[in-house]
This record gives C-alpha cells, structure tokens and sequence, in this order.
C-alpha cells in the first residue's frame, strides 16, 4: 500500500512551483477537507437508508440526546443545530410531516412551542444512528485506538476556538 496521497501530491507541486510559500497547512486542512466529503457522502447514505436528510437527522438526534421526554423549544434545536429559524421551520415541519416530531404547547410558556420526538422518531433517528457509527468506524478502521484519541485531541484543539466564537451566536 502507497504511504503517498493525493494531497502529498498537491503539496509537491505547490512545492516545486511556489517555493516561496510555506504550504505546511496542506498537509493537514487538506486532508480534512478531503475527510468531510468522505464522511459527508457516508452521512447521506446512512440517512438516505432511512429516509431522513442531514439536517432532519441533526434536528432528531437533538432531540433524542435531550432525554426523556425527549422534547426541546425551536430556539435550543436553533442553537444546537447552527441554522437559522427558517431553516429549522423547514425541518420541523418536513419531520412533522413524516410523523416523526409532533409540535406541542410548552407547559412552561403559554405562548411557547415545544418540538418533540414522536415513538417513530425515536425508532428512527436511533437506526439511522447505529447505520451513521457503522459507516463511521469503516472511515477510522485504518487508525489505531491511540491515533484516534490523539486525533480527537489535536482536532478539538483545532475546533474549540471557532466553538468558542460562535457560542451564544444567533442564526
């Protein structure tokens, strides 16, 4: 099996036609790039199996991590899932459509809404989510169990800053 890949290749070739820049940061932001359209494309065919796009998924795994009884307001799933209040109205109501979350009054605002997984939606996100983990382990099967806790060290390193940043942000 080659140790060279596509990105060694690109770094070469920067190498050899921009020697005046330092392309070091190839070496790794490339190869994550390179790993998220892996896992993205691995994500889609997982929730595709069960009928469910990225996004829905998001929104119901949110809501089956809240615990029992497995309801959140639309403004938590907001700032869980990053998006905007259009595009969780959109999800909401395309899993409400599917049976999947039911929208119910908050007991704790009058005026409120809470989103709430329905016995479908638990049943589906936690297949989806044992075909996502299956399909995931497939992507690390190549990396020992101390390079994958080293991984998750370097890249949370990475990440915490731009958690950081966006913590309290409204989309």
């Amino acid at each position: 099996m080659s140790t060279s890949d596509e990105v060694d290749r690109i770094v070469a070739a920067w190498k050899r036609e921009r020697p005046d820049l330092d392309v070091a940061p190839l070496q790794i932001l490339s190869r994550v790039s390179r790993l998220a359209r892996h896992l993205d494309l691995a994500r889609r065919e997982a929730f595709e199996t069960h009928d469910l796009e990225a996004g829905e998924f998001d929104v119901l795994a949110a809501l089956r991590r809240a615990g029992k009884p497995y309801a959140l307001t639309p403004s938590a799933l907001i700032a869980q899932n990053l998006v905007t209040s259009g595009t969780m109205t959109n999800r909401i109501d395309r899993l409400e459509s599917k049976n999947l979350v039911s929208r119910q009054p908050d007991p704790t605002d009058g005026r409120g809404v809470l989103v709430q997984l329905t016995g479908s939606g638990k049943t589906a996100v936690d297949r989806a989510l044992d075909e996502l983990l299956a399909r995931e382990k497939s992507l690390l099967a190549n990396v020992s169990a101390a390079d994958r806790e080293k991984l998750a060290t370097v890249l949370r390193n990475i990440v915490l800053p731009f958690d950081e940043e966006s913590a309290g942000t409204e989309y």
